[in-house]
């Protein structure tokens, strides 16, 4: 899909960080594009900011759906169709997800199975709805946002990260199972696991507004001002913005890349676990990587 001229998108999660930057991007390349988010402010956001990089006849739509509940998501499906009078779309980005439910011992469940759903069910629902459209296209590809966390399934020795992990792991091994069936099935439609370092989004500050601050968001006894300094500087000192991860990721299906890692953080892990997975979770492992490369790319 080296074109996105006149093609038909879906975006999960595309209120805010990298699903609005890749809407952006897709609507100026001439893309029309069928946002979904539970944030109906954050939507309108996008849509005004797509639409003004928006050549002439596309279509920029937004839906409210949480997609973890799969009836809310079959309506945003619904909506897409009616909205964009198709009976297919050419890519299916499944970017949407939260984090919190870091202890799976002591957190409590609701909020394990909250991260769990929407960051592992939210894939599920989204291609299950998708598919059939997916398969009536000339060409289509599903692109699944995995993480770090999906192959390193940590955030350093001092902090538990169960659910995020868990769920990026089964996006991961999700998203690398279909190429096969893809092939066997439906040879015009390809995948992308999709494998993000630490970008600079949104996700800690939403994640503090979903769980209000409960136990498993942030570390034990950090107060709500703690826990939106520590967001606020997850979003502002990334490794890589949130436009250029889009950048990359657009560029991966551009190429026909299955496997799409994004910033120097989420290629170095990649291959200290590849070269020493024993080691894995020993000390400070991931945490020196981090540190050396931030080092490395300071200004100066």
């Amino acid at each position: 899909m080296k074109d996105f001229s006149g093609k038909i998108a879906v975006v999960t999660g595309g209120g805010a960080g990298m699903g609005r930057e890749m809407t952006k991007q897709l609507a100026e390349a001439g893309c029309s594009v069928a946002i979904c988010d539970i944030s109906e402010e954050d939507m309108a956001a996008t849509v005004s900011a797509a639409e003004a990089l928006a050549p002439q006849g596309v279509r920029i739509t937004s839906y409210k759906a949480d997609v973890s509940n799969e009836t809310q998501v079959n309506a945003f499906a619904e909506h897409v169709r009616t909205a964009h009078e198709t009976d297919h779309i050419h890519l299916l980005i499944n970017n949407a997800g939260i984090g919190g439910g870091g202890s799976f011992v002591t957190g409590p469940r609701e909020n394990w199975e909250r991260t769990f759903n929407v960051c592992w069910l939210g894939v599920y629902n989204n291609a299950r709805a998708f598919m059939p459209m997916l398969v009536a296209a000339d060409e289509a590809r599903i692109v699944n946002v995995s993480s770090v966390n999906g192959f390193w399934a940590s955030l350093g020795p001092d902090t538990p990260h169960t659910a995020y992990s868990a769920a990026k792991f089964a996006v991961k091994g999700f998203t690398e199972a279909l190429i096969t069936d893809l092939r066997l099935n439906a040879p015009h439609v390809k995948a992308s696991v999709v494998m993000p370092g630490h970008i600079g989004t949104q996700i800690a500050l939403n994640t503090l507004r979903e769980f209000e601050n409960d136990a498993g968001v942030g570390g034990a006894g950090e107060s709500y001002d703690e826990a939106k300094t520590r967001g606020e500087q997850f979003r502002d000192n990334a490794i890589t913005s949130a436009e250029d991860a889009a950048k990359v990721i657009l560029d991966g299906v551009r190429a026909g890349d299955w496997r799409i890692l994004i910033g120097p953080d989420a290629e170095a892990i990649d291959e200290a676990v590849r070269k020493t997975p024993r080691k894995a979770y020993e000390g400070d492992f991931g945490m020196s990587i981090f540190a050396k490369l931030r080092e490395a790319i300071a200004p100066g």
